[in-house]
């Protein structure tokens, strides 16, 4: 029977990690294990991708895509998701529900320039929206509901 203050490892289970540069006698002295001379046994190597002066694959591939740098961003929030949390307590329905009240309630996230309304899912309860932007079939389903959807104007940037 060990006692606790005996216990160690099995021989062999912990190796150390090897040293490089440390004498001739280690076996990885001299070069460290880097070969001789050229880019690579130097610090600092940065040839990823370097294809020998050869035009490299990133560089040889067409661009492709086009970023919009006037996109709107809208944090997008679909009618079921709004009446599931009206069901569970998280939104309340008297006033109006407008980005901060559904960002309170976690279901509009992001949404640099408003909450857009999209008719995913059903919704049941009356409530009236203030938003950015909402389809029409969101629209449909909230005044069918006997709700109200007001939409914000945007502000035109003078070009």
């Amino acid at each position: 029977m060990t006692k606790l203050n005996e216990l160690s490892d099995n021989n062999g289970a912990r190796k150390g990690r090897m040293r490089v540069g440390r004498g001739i006698g280690s076996g990885k002295g001299k070069t460290a294990g880097r070969g001789q001379k050229g880019a690579k046994a130097r610090s600092g190597v940065s040839i990823n991708g370097f294809e020998g002066g050869q035009m490299p694959l990133h560089m040889r591939l067409p661009k492709r895509g086009f970023n919009n740098i006037f996109a709107k961003d809208y944090a997008e929030v679909n009618l079921g998701m709004i009446q599931k949390a009206i069901d569970s307590g998280k939104l309340a329905t008297d006033g109006v529900v407008d980005h901060a009240a559904l960002k309170a309630a976690g279901l509009a996230r992001g949404g640099k320039n408003g909450v857009r309304l999209l008719g995913k899912g059903e919704l049941t309860t009356k409530v009236s929206f203030k938003v950015a932007g909402a389809s029409k079939g969101a629209v449909a389903a909230v005044e069918k509901a006997g709700g109200a959807v007001e939409v914000l104007a945007t502000k035109v940037e003078a070009a």
